[in-house]
């Protein structure tokens, strides 16, 4: 695989927000346990030493951990996060294939839990868990 293409299964993410747009093309896998997602990473994903940012990893598991919960559920109007955990256990450089893949965990009538891995072409660079509530509709 070039450091250009994206991998097989993977299509643009269609759940775009303001804090993601700058980070486009974001990409966006369904799996059986959960939701990835993924981006090549380029400049605007570095800090200043060259690594993918530590806060982009938090963003991207945050996002990924949630969409896997809401996949879970229905009724629901949406979820907000009350709490997430990063361990940086490596890192992601320019030209990575960076791959958020996540899982819920657990899901009741108030609250979610979720995991992800975040990868730089198949290596773990950390892993992630979260808490979310679970919005639902007033009728």
């Amino acid at each position: 695989m070039t450091s250009s293409e994206i991998p097989s299964g993977y299509a643009r993410h269609t759940r775009r927000s303001g804090l993601t747009d700058p980070w486009e093309p974001l990409y966006a896998m369904e799996r059986a346990d959960g939701l990835s997602l993924g981006l090549r990473a380029a400049q605007a994903h570095a800090n200043s030493r060259g690594f993918v940012h530590g806060g982009l990893m938090s963003a991207l598991a945050d996002n990924a951990m949630g969409l896997s919960c809401a996949r879970q559920l229905t009724d629901i109007s949406g979820l907000v996060t009350v709490s997430l955990s990063v361990d940086f256990l490596g890192t992601a450089r320019c030209g990575q294939w960076l791959e958020v893949r996540a899982i819920a965990r657990k899901s009741g009538r108030n609250l979610c839990f979720a995991e992800a891995l975040v990868l730089a072409d198949g290596e773990v660079c950390a892993r992630a868990s979260g808490v979310f509530k679970v919005v639902t509709s007033s009728k």
